[in-house]
């Protein structure tokens, strides 16, 4: 029988190669040692192959599992299916961790309320909120603490109990985001405590290099619009919270002055949330027909 482990980390890659030195660098030299990283693969040839053996040279137990056609969502999926751990993280490939990260996550998870759910700190966002516990009042109208996947570490029974990452949302999808935010408000919904803790740092770049009149960042700010506008439809969100997330991307930028490139990206913002709450909206009807 395999051993079971206090943390499974289960990593979803694809496409890339260097930036995953810097995560295992940082791993191999985590306070916290009882965890395995199981890698998701979704390339179609053996570009991890040298670096997974280099990783396990670091000293680090590393599973690596076959994945195909590439689909975040489902891929992390696939990784929890096999884990060991007690508790799932979910970084990215081009993150990386401080050497306390994990022991502060760990501990986090020791405390009198008995969390279900942690949310740590992406040092980039610089975006720092106090210690406290999410609510699905905060949740479901987006004014909660920030949620990112590779902020995100859940139980491995309450990701079961939910059903997972939902596969039609995220990177390569149609709606080109929102899993993460999906699974913690399903996880709110019943009750599972998901408690904040900035003292607990992870760090990924901000993509600040797209420039906001080009139509690759208006393309891809849509899409990632589209699942935003799925969670309206999905969770039956309140009309007010829905009409402020498809004016605020218009008037913020009006408000500003800014009438050229950001207004623009409003707009495609501001779309991609109309069409993923129409489309999802009328998913749900369909299915419902369906006898």
């Amino acid at each position: 029988m395999r051993s079971l482990r206090k943390l499974s980390l289960i990593l979803a890659t694809v496409g890339r190669t260097n930036e995953l030195h810097r995560l295992f660098d940082s791993l191999a030299t985590q306070t916290f040692n009882d965890f395995e990283i199981i890698v998701v693969d979704q390339n179609s040839d053996q570009r991890l192959q040298a670096i997974l053996t280099r990783a396990r040279c670091l000293g680090l137990l590393v599973r690596h599992l076959w994945h195909h056609p590439p689909n975040l969502a489902l891929a992390r999926n696939a990784g929890s299916n096999i884990a060991t751990g007690q508790w799932l993280g979910f970084p990215d490939d081009d993150c990386w961790y401080e050497p306390d990260s994990l022991t502060r996550i760990m501990e986090r998870t020791q405390q009198a309320d008995a969390p279900q759910g942690v949310i740590c700190q992406w040092v980039e966002q610089n975006d720092m909120h106090p210690a406290g516990l999410l609510s699905w009042k905060r949740s479901s109208r987006f004014r909660d603490y920030p949620v990112s996947s590779i902020t995100l570490f859940m139980r491995r029974t309450l990701i079961r109990d939910v059903g997972g990452f939902d596969g039609r949302l995220g990177i390569g999808q149609w709606f080109g985001a929102g899993e993460e935010t999906d699974i913690v408000l399903r996880a709110l919904r019943t009750g599972a405590v998901i408690a904040h803790e900035p003292s607990a740092k992870i760090h990924h770049r901000v993509d600040t290099e797209h420039d906001p009149r080009s139509q690759v960042a208006r393309r891809s700010a849509l899409l990632r619009a589209r699942g935003t506008g799925a969670m309206y439809a999905k969770h039956n969100l309140p009309l007010w919270v829905i009409i402020r997330g498809l004016f605020s991307p218009l008037i913020k930028p009006l408000a500003k002055g800014h009438v050229g490139a950001e207004f623009k990206q409003g707009i495609a913002i501001a779309l991609g949330r109309l069409t993923g709450w129409i489309h999802w909206y009328n998913q749900q009807r369909r299915s419902r027909k369906t006898p």
